[in-house]
């Protein structure tokens, strides 16, 4: 898509919050271009408007938590990824509560909610973020970079010691159809002494095994099974294209990550920003757009060449 797209009509999606485990709404409306993703938090006689951006990121510890003037939208990763994997880049989401409901812990249902609205195109050009120069970051074991590449591509390890993880790896090009068949469907997870902890301190009311895949001492304690067999690495993908959305821009480069988590992810995402002779803005002609990384690009510089992926 060349264009800039937004919803072709509103949308009401409801469920309960994962840590408040109170009913949540929230109203997705269409909205202009270069209006980008906002949520209109409503408290009370209170409405907020906060834009889903790096600089409003408050806390990564349990989930990506945006927030600005005293409130605060906790849980966004998950829709974040569904609207990039749709396309849409302008939207506004009257949100009634202090979490995006967590639905069945994975970012399916909000592709289903979002391809029933359906999709509408703007008369303005999409602009990417093209990675140009290679950035690194790295925590202890965690570590993530950022390449050039022609298109948005994540490759993905975890290594858990756990038998029932273990050591898993994913790569994927990004676009809506391998979304939606390779990565959606794939659900958040925590192990039960984790989520005993967080349930004995107030947190993960709403979690259960109807919204998150849980792992016991010696296996999987959904009674369904997985989704995958590697369905804990498809879904840190998932939790990786919500928190780079937060860019602002859809992104072209390769994300290699290992063991990262949302801390991470929105440290290189700042990383980023805060480097602006590693990428370039991009937007293409209708003429380019079958061959969307040639020179016809309106702002594309032929100084430097697409790496290969």
């Amino acid at each position: 898509m060349i264009q800039q797209c937004t919803l072709a009509q509103p949308i009401t999606i409801n469920g309960i919050g994962l840590h408040s485990g109170t009913p949540v709404t929230m109203v997705l409306k269409p909205a202009g271009a270069d209006n980008g993703i906002v949520f209109n938090r409503q408290d009370g006689d209170r409405c907020v408007a906060i834009r889903a951006c790096s600089e409003n990121v408050i806390d990564t510890r349990l989930a990506t938590v945006l927030g600005t003037d005293g409130l605060s939208v906790s849980t966004v990763e998950h829709l974040l990824a569904a609207l990039t994997a749709c396309g849409i880049d302008n939207v506004d989401i009257d949100i009634d509560g202090p979490e995006v409901p967590i639905m069945d812990g994975s970012a399916q249902p909000f592709i289903d909610h979002l391809q029933e609205a359906g999709v509408a195109n703007l008369k303005a050009p999409r602009k990417f973020l093209a990675i140009k120069k290679p950035l690194t970051l790295v925590e202890g074991e965690k570590r993530i970079s950022v390449i050039p590449s022609r298109f948005f591509r994540i490759t993905f390890d975890i290594a858990f010691d756990h038998p029932s993880i273990a050591l898993q790896h994913y790569s994927i090009k990004v676009s809506g159809e391998s979304f939606r068949k390779e990565i959606a469907r794939a659900r958040t997870f925590g192990f039960l002494k984790e989520v005993e902890y967080l349930k004995a301190n107030g947190l993960a009311r709403g979690g259960s095994l109807e919204n998150a895949v849980v792992i016991g001492d010696t296996g999987i304690l959904n009674p369904e099974g997985l989704r995958f067999d590697d369905e804990f690495v498809r879904h840190k993908i998932a939790d990786s294209v919500g928190d780079f959305s937060l860019l602002g821009y859809p992104i072209l480069g390769h994300i290699k990550a290992y063991k990262a988590g949302h801390d991470i992810n929105q440290k290189m995402v700042a990383q980023i920003l805060a480097t602006p002779d590693a990428w370039q803005m991009v937007e293409f002609t209708n003429e380019s757009a079958a061959f969307p990384f040639r020179s016809q690009s309106r702002t594309f510089s032929t100084d430097w060449a697409w790496a290969q992926v």
